[in-house]
């Protein structure tokens, strides 16, 4: 398996658009150089969720991986994610996304497994498939306790015993079982990386012992991310709960007060225009973009933070 240090902040990356909805590879190019030289951060993930995934075609999810790890050749690996429904679907994408540049893959539940569930056997043969075929360390992406796609800390101890697997993105997002999970995955293999991917629960997720996180939110405030994760592994609480206090309204005008849902991508995308991050905030259909109450707060938590640079009117 190649050497990547998956033990740091790996942002998922957003997708600049045209207003034609076309992806703007310049931009795109820009904005992955400026977050690979971000301190903290030792890759870039394409084509998860905040780089909405599921507006872009399989050959455009290329195209995004292909330009990211064009433009941070050198600097810091890419992971692309693979959301297929089946296993011949999973290993043509893969295949797509190791030609493209990228050096590992976050591999998604299959979307069915939401709606009927799964046998554990199911998901071993997907991982297996993907493995053999790609020859790229694989990214356990672990969705919510509540979800019928959600994995048993069994089958998670399974899983790290696997030599394609690499890491962990842990969003099991029910505290009790994020605990369990964390304990069978060292325990089955403490060489395994652990990231969490709770956006919304940052300090709470990273005091339970992880390796990193792999978040969206991190195409917003990868410097407040890495500060925070910087503190927990000091072992200073103190300054952990400041910088979460600075977060946490950033947090609040993006993800609201629950779990991240697909028009937060909007938000953050408007944030980040806000900030000077990208120069639009232009998301795809049936994304929307924030209305007037949402940008107000939105530019009320940057301007908290001190990172707005452009008001709404």
């Amino acid at each position: 398996m190649p050497g990547i240090d998956f033990r740091g902040i790996i942002p998922a990356i957003a997708v600049p658009f045209h207003s034609d909805y076309r992806i703007d590879e310049a931009e795109l190019t820009r904005f992955a150089r400026w977050l690979a030289d971000q301190d903290g951060v030792v890759a870039l993930m394409t084509n998860g969720h905040t780089g909405e995934v599921f507006s872009l075609t399989p050959r455009e999810r290329a195209q995004v991986t292909r330009i990211a790890a064009q433009a941070v050749a050198g600097v810091c690996p890419v992971v692309s994610s693979i959301v297929c429904e089946g296993i011949g679907d999973a290993v043509e994408q893969a295949g797509m996304a190791k030609e493209a540049g990228a050096q590992a893959l976050d591999i998604m539940p299959p979307h069915h497994w939401l709606r009927f569930g799964f046998r554990p056997r199911h998901c071993l043969d997907y991982f297996d498939a993907i493995g053999q075929a790609s020859g790229l360390p694989l990214i356990v992406h672990v969705y919510p306790a509540w979800t019928r796609a959600s994995f048993s800390s069994e089958l998670l101890a399974e899983l790290a015993r696997s030599p394609h697997v690499a890491a962990f993105k842990i969003g099991t997002r029910e505290m009790n079982k994020y605990a369990r999970d964390i304990k069978a995955i060292r325990d089955a293999d403490a060489s395994k990386v652990l990231l969490t991917c709770h956006d919304e629960y940052l300090l709470a997720s990273m005091v339970q012992g992880i390796d990193g996180a792999l978040v969206g939110f991190a195409s917003l405030v990868p410097g407040l991310i890495n500060e925070l994760l910087q503190a927990v592994r000091a072992g200073d609480l103190n300054r952990a709960m400041a910088v979460q206090a600075r977060i946490t309204p950033l947090k609040d005008a993006v993800y609201g007060a629950g779990e991240p849902t697909g028009e937060a991508h909007g938000r953050m995308k408007a944030a980040m225009a806000r900030a000077g991050i990208l120069r639009s905030g232009t998301v795809r259909p049936p994304t929307q973009e924030p209305d007037a109450d949402e940008l107000r707060a939105i530019d009320a938590a940057l301007r908290s933070a001190g990172l707005l640079q452009k008001a709404a009117a």
